[in-house]
């Protein structure tokens, strides 16, 4: 063998050998790369709450607890595949930690349990996602949807019990929409007349809401129903508009999220309550929670109960109390939290509303 074919074997056998080193090198840098790193993986950017709130409050919480510490997150918009992917990346890079709120809880079952197989501590937030999750943070849902229903019969009064009602209930892959479903007809179903027609929408769409009220307006006509139960504000607005279109008025309707324009609305009178559920106590608490999990720490005093998912028993807990809010107290509450700016609360026309209560 010639001096050349020498340098050129010896050549070919030293980057065959870097090859694979270097591939192991990134694995170690992956795998550390997320050791300060929370993990926040947020379901959509339909409703105003997540990026606005929930993602703006996460992170200055856990930079206030932790100087080194980080936070990768990441929108999913509404995609399952995608939440997967980020899920995937964010244990391949090393993150220990992760706050995840589901797009589908029964799909997030398998990636949280091989996570938690490789020690990474999964936060279920605002919805609980099936698995082996360390620890849950949200709301008591069916207390939220027993509001929803006692709004309902609050705005029909001495009327309710004659009353036909209209449900557009939440996302079948959401699993707080069982929970709000259910708290409602435990209120409703022994006052008032009928259940008349009732849908879960899947998404929370807006426009699929619309679509269905306009279909139960021709199909019923103007007198068919008296007030609509909708699980959220966002589908409460396709509702309003699909009223609005067909000329009626008065009709109650009721959401929840206590978003700006369903506010607007309530102030207009097109939409009787919302309901306002405070963003900051449920995501200071699971920032709090995800940095005493990535140190090892023990969270027993941030989770006062325990709750109980269909693949996992006894989970770590912390269920907040959500608020009816209707004209009569939005002052004394959204407004008082600064959650909404009144010079935007009261624009153009409802001004004089504004007026009327105070509000400016």
């Amino acid at each position: 063998m010639n001096a050349i074919m020498r340098r050129a074997l010896t050549g070919a056998m030293a980057l065959s050998l870097a090859a694979p080193l270097a591939a192991c090198g990134q694995d170690h840098q992956d795998a550390g790369a997320g050791k300060d790193s929370i993990g926040l993986l947020l379901p959509e950017n339909k409703a105003d709450r997540y990026e606005k709130f929930d993602r703006r409050i996460i992170t200055s919480r856990v930079a206030s607890l932790c100087l080194e510490c980080k936070v990768d997150y990441s929108n999913a918009e509404q995609q399952v595949s995608t939440q997967k992917r980020q899920f995937d990346a964010l244990v391949k890079k090393g993150v220990k930690v992760i706050i995840l709120d589901p797009v589908d809880s029964q799909a997030a079952k398998s990636w949280v349990d091989a996570a938690a197989k490789k020690g990474v501590k999964v936060i279920a937030y605002d919805r609980l996602a099936e698995g082996d999750v360390a620890a849950y943070v949200s709301y008591d849902n069916e207390k939220i949807g027993r509001l929803q229903g006692q709004g309902i019969l609050d705005a029909l009064g001495s009327q309710a019990a004659n009353s036909d009602i209209v449900m557009m209930n939440g996302s079948p892959t959401d699993p707080n929409a069982p929970a709000y479903k259910k708290g409602a007809h435990d209120v409703l179903d022994d006052k008032i007349h009928k259940i008349v027609y009732e849908k879960d929408i899947p998404d929370w769409s807006a426009v699929t809401a619309k679509k269905k009220m306009s279909d139960v307006i021709k199909a019923r006509g103007a007198q068919g129903f008296d007030a609509v139960y909708s699980a959220n504000d966002g589908m409460a607005g396709g509702i309003a508009e699909a009223l609005k279109s067909a000329g009626l008025k008065n009709i109650p309707v009721g959401g929840q999220d206590a978003e700006l324009p369903a506010l607007q609305r309530v102030l207009a009178g097109t939409q009787s309550f919302t309901i306002y559920k405070e963003v900051r106590p449920e995501a200071e608490t699971a920032a709090e929670i995800a940095f005493r999990l990535l140190r090892g720490k023990k969270i027993s005093s941030l989770t006062s109960t325990v709750v109980t998912s269909s693949s996992k028993a006894g989970i770590p807990a912390r269920l907040f109390k959500a608020q009816l809010v209707d004209r009569k107290n939005l002052k004394d509450t959204v407004v008082r939290d600064g959650v909404v700016r009144v010079d935007l609360l009261c624009a153009d026309d409802l001004a004089s509303a504004c007026e009327s209560l105070g509000l400016e």
